[in-house]
């Protein structure tokens, strides 16, 4: 069953196919249909860019498509098994995987980590539930460790401006600062991407704000294979000098998961990581990228992301792309002559 859980499930031959199909399609070259196919989405948290991209790509290929709001539009769901179900929650997530897998060809899912206990997030147990009971391909619209479509929208971006061999590319992979911490999926997955790709990344973050043992450990196995370099340092000038690309992004730290206060704490210091001007003068003349929402003279100062420099809407727009052709690519379609 083809899930896309994690952009480094597939074998990078895959992701390249997944990106070629993307760029001749915005080119007008290439038009896919899944037609008769059925997408349910499940937002457990707010979107802007994914939901209206997911929405219009399915309506897009002939396809079908319900969004559920969890909380608002459905019952809420129990995650851990064996409980008594006498609380809030009104259904099992058992359940309403193994009804919707009977509706839907594929299952999208948006939820983030809880921010209490890594190692329970860290195991992404929604995902995980409805990848095991839902009996159909789930796609991951963002979890507590991963974010591959907007890691594939990412690459396609950076592909449009460099061409299509990036290999060695200079790619800083920055921290910011913001007023609370957020998911790691975006810089898990980016990391990753540009670790397929066989770039030279410069990880740059303060001290206290390493990802996941494991990421790492992935990351390295897959630079391995592409004769990707990866620094991480915690030097603004190490991180920024020479590079091509800046992609910002602010991540909550695993040494106070789940202590806000002591965490907040400790963000008082960092005001200076936010990505400005005399930071890009470090660079070769880098594109600037970041997911969005941002927070503007936070993580990144206006006259940054306002500039020439800045290719955050291709990011955003690039995403519409790329999950035509993962939806494509999924649920089997068709081309369309």
């Amino acid at each position: 069953m083809k899930h896309l859980i994690t952009l480094s499930d597939f074998q990078k031959e895959t992701v390249e196919e997944l990106i070629d199909r993307a760029i001749k399609q915005k080119k007008g070259k290439l038009r896919l249909s899944v037609s008769g196919k059925n997408l349910i989405l499940l937002f457990f948290n707010p979107s802007l860019r994914t939901r209206t991209s997911f929405e219009l790509a399915m309506q897009q290929l002939d396809g079908n498509v319900v969004t559920l709001n969890v909380g608002g539009d459905m019952w809420n769901l129990e995650i851990e098994d064996g409980v008594v179900m006498d609380g809030a929650a009104q259904e099992h997530i058992k359940d309403a995987a193994m009804v919707l897998g009977r509706y839907a060809d594929a299952i999208g899912i948006r939820v983030f980590a809880e921010g209490k206990h890594w190692e329970k997030d860290r195991q992404d147990p929604v995902i995980d539930a409805f990848a095991r009971y839902a009996g159909v391909p789930i796609i991951n619209m963002e979890s507590s460790l991963y974010h591959p479509n907007q890691a594939l929208g990412d690459i396609m971006t950076i592909k449009e401006q460099f061409g299509s061999d990036i290999g060695g590319l200079p790619v800083t992979i920055t921290w910011a600062n913001h007023p609370k911490p957020l998911p790691m999926a975006v810089a898990n997955s980016f990391l990753l991407a540009c670790s397929m790709f066989g770039m030279d990344i410069r990880f740059v973050r303060p001290e206290g704000y390493d990802l996941d043992n494991a990421i790492m450990e992935k990351a390295h196995e897959l630079a391995k294979k592409s004769k990707a370099r990866i620094m991480v340092t915690d030097s603004i000038e190490k991180g920024f000098r020479g590079s091509k690309v800046v992609y910002a992004k602010s991540w909550g730290s695993i040494r106070f998961y789940g202590d806000k206060e002591k965490e907040s704490k400790h963000r008082k210091g960092l005001s200076g990581w936010i990505v400005d001007d005399d930071k890009l003068r470090l660079t070769d003349n880098a594109r600037f990228m970041h997911c969005l929402p941002v927070r503007r003279n936070v993580v990144v100062s206006d006259s940054v992301i306002d500039s020439p420099s800045s290719i955050v809407y291709d990011e955003a727009e690039n995403r519409l792309w790329v999950q035509r052709s993962v939806l494509h690519h999924i649920l089997g379609g068709a081309r369309k002559q």
